[in-house]
C-alpha cells in the first residue's frame, strides 16, 4: 500500500513538473500569437495577455504587403531546400566512408574532423576564403561554408557503423560496386537517420543569420532572418507615412510566419526522428 502511494505521489509530482514545463514553453508562443492578432492600440497599452484583443489581421496583411519580406521568405525557402539537400549529400558520403575501417587513415581523418568542433579557422580567414573564391553575394556563400556539421556527421557515421555487414557482403558478392551499394542499398535503408539529420540541417538553414549577414550585401538575396532582424531592431515604424504601428505586433507576426514552415514539416519526420537519433547514438 505504501509502495503504491509512493508511486502515486511520484506520478503526481512528475505530472505537475511536466505540466509546468509545457505551460512555460507554450506561454511565449501563445502570447506572440495573441499580440500578432490584436489591434495596435491594445498592444501599445499593454492590455493583451493570452487572448487577442480587438482581433485583426492587419499585421499579417502588412507583412505580406511588404515585397522585401515576401522576397526574403522565398530566399529562405530556396536556401533551406538546396542547403539541406547539399548538406545531407555531403554528410552521408563522408560518414559512410569514415564508417569503413578498411579506409586508410580513417581514424586520423575522424580525429581531424572532431577537432573542428572545438577549433576552427576563425571568422576573418573564412571570410577571406569566401571572398577569394568570388562567392560574396551568391547563394554559394550561404550554402557552402556551413554545408557540413561535425555533430551530424558523427551521428550519421555511428548509424552506418551499425549497418549490417552481411547485407553489404551479399551485395558485393552479387557484383555491386561501392557507389551502387551506397546509393541503392545503404541510403534507402537509412531513412530514419536521414530524416533526423535532415531536420537538424533544415532548422539550421532556415534560422541561419550569421553567414548571410557576413557574406550578403545585396538586399534581394537576404533571407527572412536578416529582414526580421531589421524589424526587431526597430523601435517603431510608420505605415503610409502617418499611421503609427505597434512594432511588437508586426514583430510577432513576422516570427509566427517564420516558424510555420518548420512546424509544418516536423509532423512528417517525427516518426523517424527519435529512431534515427537513437540508432546513430548506439556507437560513437
Amino acid at each position: 500500500m505504501n509502495y503504491k502511494n509512493k508511486i502515486s505521489a511520484f506520478s503526481a509530482v512528475r505530472f505537475l513538473i511536466l505540466t509546468f514545463s509545457v505551460l512555460a514553453t507554450l506561454y511565449p508562443l501563445i502570447y506572440m500569437i495573441a499580440v500578432s492578432f490584436s489591434k495596435d492600440i491594445y498592444v501599445l497599452r499593454g492590455e493583451v495577455s493570452l487572448i487577442p484583443k480587438g482581433f485583426t489581421l492587419d499585421n499579417y496583411k502588412r507583412v505580406f504587403a511588404n515585397s522585401g519580406l515576401i522576397n526574403s521568405f522565398e530566399n529562405s525557402i530556396l536556401y533551406t531546400f538546396f542547403g539541406t539537400i547539399l548538406s545531407l549529400f555531403m554528410t552521408a558520403l563522408a560518414a559512410y566512408a569514415l564508417s569503413k575501417k578498411r579506409i586508410v587513415f580513417s581514424k586520423f581523418f575522424t580525429i581531424m574532423i572532431i577537432i573542428t568542433m572545438y577549433f576552427n579557422g576563425g571568422m576573418i580567414p573564412t571570410y577571406m576564403v569566401v571572398r577569394n573564391l568570388k562567392m560574396i553575394d551568391t547563394i554559394w556563400a550561404v550554402l557552402l561554408p556551413s554545408a557540413m556539421s561535425t555533430y551530424n556527421l558523427l551521428v550519421m557515421r555511428s548509424f552506418f557503423d551499425n549497418f549490417p555487414t552481411e547485407v553489404e557482403e551479399a551485395a558485393q558478392i552479387d557484383g555491386v560496386n561501392d557507389l551502387q551499394l551506397f546509393f541503392k542499398i545503404v541510403l534507402p535503408s537509412s531513412r530514419p537517420v536521414l530524416a533526423s539529420v535532415g531536420l537538424f540541417y533544415a532548422v539550421a538553414k532556415w534560422n541561419a543569420f550569421f553567414e548571410p549577414f557576413l557574406y550578403l550585401t545585396n538586399e534581394k538575396l537576404f533571407p527572412l532572418q536578416l529582414v526580421l532582424r531589421a524589424i526587431l531592431s526597430a523601435g517603431a515604424t510608420n505605415v503610409n507615412q502617418d499611421t503609427l504601428v505597434a512594432v511588437a505586433s508586426l514583430r510577432y507576426a513576422c516570427v509566427i510566419i517564420s516558424i510555420i514552415p518548420i512546424v509544418a514539416v516536423y509532423p512528417f519526420v517525427q516518426k523517424y526522428f527519435v529512431k534515427g537519433v537513437m540508432l546513430g547514438a548506439v556507437k560513437g
